[in-house]
């Protein structure tokens, strides 16, 4: 959508309404969504708001930001129940991730001077030079529902302690935990207009996105985030897309295929039911290791327990609404009718009501099946094999994405000459894990522009000013 194409005026009073995917469709409550007037004048108040904010100074800011973090911090428990029960996150792992946004802050809060503060990049006895990184503005923010407490401070923390103001747009798929985050931001200490929130679907994402912001961050599908990219091109805008992925996986000949490999392979694929952008989701084995491998991958799903996401024990919750399951069926079919082979999974579990979907690993793949050539966002892995390493190579980059990659290998040569080779923006190997705070995070080709996290991140949000002074 082009900034010259008209929005279609939405009524003050069209409602969200909520449903649990994890409790047969239960209506959770409703809420109001935003009008595109609303949109607007969020907006607006941010952009009253951006002067005072930067000018307060990053120390004053600080102060604020580290008032925010002790508020995340105590409502962990609250914030991930919500999420579990609107999306089906399982509870556990809603715990994990609220944990790791609180240490995504920490970091950002300990390090932002490093990487903010004025730099003197050339001095003589005549002059000095001085880089520093400034706030774009205002900073339009829309993300994605799947992890929703992550998803706030990788996208909006680092632009605030920066100095941009920020209107936020959560997925209408979870507009109660939006409700509960916007009101803890609400007992935070930030100045009025700071941080502003609006609510509503994808006609409300386009009246945030031809809005007068200084600069968009998105988190969602690539095929959102291209049309993101067509509208702000037209504004002359800049933007950080992190956008979806179809990660390969290779296992080599001589990769150890301990337990700790096989249950890190599985959660890597099934992890938040597949809803993943970063997710393993193409798994390819060496010929003469995929019969083990597989047996034991099979092994390994048949124990997770599928249920209720606000079950201790439930290691595998529901997708995120019904529609999920609908565009998993297709894939399903698509690539059953083209001769794959399950070998576990395949089908709704008897006895659970709502977006349910057992993990499914697929056999006999061949290139044109949507499950290799699409984005899965749900609990299906297919797998193939490689004979050599030029030809696991080709595989793994034979994709329009390029987000994550993950390499198994007892080889420390093999592992960083993939991790060369592989087009993507994370790869790590074996058990190795290289998304960590400090970290940048972002994608290749069609998985997105620009990075979150780490210094990067701080520099995603603000542009650089250089000034030269006379001594």
């Amino acid at each position: 959508m082009s900034s010259s194409e008209a929005v279609t005026p939405i009524s003050p009073d069209r409602t969200i309404t909520s449903t649990s995917p994890g409790h047969g469709y239960k209506v959770l409550g409703e809420v109001r969504m935003s009008s595109v007037a609303e949109v607007t004048k969020a907006v607006d108040t941010a952009r009253i708001a951006q002067r005072k904010w930067f000018e307060m100074g990053l120390d004053a800011r600080l102060k604020k930001m580290e008032i925010l973090y002790k508020i995340l911090e105590d409502n962990q428990e609250t914030l991930a129940k919500a999420s579990s029960e609107e999306m089906g996150m399982p509870i556990t792992m809603a715990r994990a991730h609220a944990s790791r946004a609180c240490q995504q802050l920490r970091w950002s809060l300990d390090n932002a001077k490093k990487y903010l503060s004025d730099e003197i990049t050339y001095e003589d006895d005549k002059m000095k030079v001085v880089m520093s990184h400034e706030p774009y503005g205002v900073v339009a923010c829309i993300v994605a529902w799947n992890f929703p407490i992550p998803n706030f401070e990788q996208s909006v923390c680092p632009a605030l302690i920066a100095g941009n103001t920020v209107v936020m747009k959560y997925s209408e798929e979870i507009p109660l935990f939006q409700q509960t985050f916007e009101r803890l931001i609400e007992e935070s200490d930030f100045p009025e207009g700071v941080v502003n929130f609006v609510y509503g679907d994808g006609e409300i994402g386009k009246a945030l996105s031809n809005a007068d912001y200084d600069f968009l961050t998105f988190t969602g599908s690539s095929k959102v985030g291209k049309g993101l990219y067509q509208t702000v091109a037209g504004k002359f805008k800049p933007l950080a897309l992190e956008l979806g992925g179809s990660s390969p996986g290779l296992v080599f000949e001589d990769a150890d295929l301990n337990d700790d490999i096989i249950a890190q392979i599985f959660n890597l694929r099934f992890s938040n039911t597949g809803q993943f952008c970063s997710n393993l989701k193409r798994l390819f084995v060496h010929e003469s290791r995929v019969e083990e491998l597989t047996e034991k991958l099979v092994t390994f799903a048949k124990t997770q327990k599928v249920g209720d996401p606000l079950d201790e024990n439930t290691q595998f919750g529901p997708l995120v609404a019904k529609r999920q399951v609908d565009a998993l069926e297709v894939q399903l079919k698509d690539a059953l009718d083209k001769g794959a082979k399950v070998l576990c999974g395949g089908k709704k579990p008897d006895g659970l009501e709502g977006a349910y979907f057992e993990p499914t690993i697929l056999a006999n793949i061949s290139d044109d099946m949507k499950v290799v050539t699409e984005e899965v966002f749900g609990p299906i892995l297919p797998i193939m094999t490689f004979s050599t390493y030029e030809d696991a190579i080709f595989k793994a980059n034979d994709t329009n994405y390029g987000l994550t990659a993950y390499v198994y290998t007892s080889s420390k040569d093999i592992a960083e000459q993939a991790g060369r080779d592989i087009k993507a923006g994370t790869i790590s190997a074996n058990l190795s894990n290289g998304m960590q705070p400090c970290t940048p995070f972002g994608g290749f080709k069609e998985s997105g522009i620009g990075r979150q996290r780490g210094s990067e991140g701080f520099h995603e949000v603000t542009q650089v000013k250089v000034i030269s002074y006379d001594k």
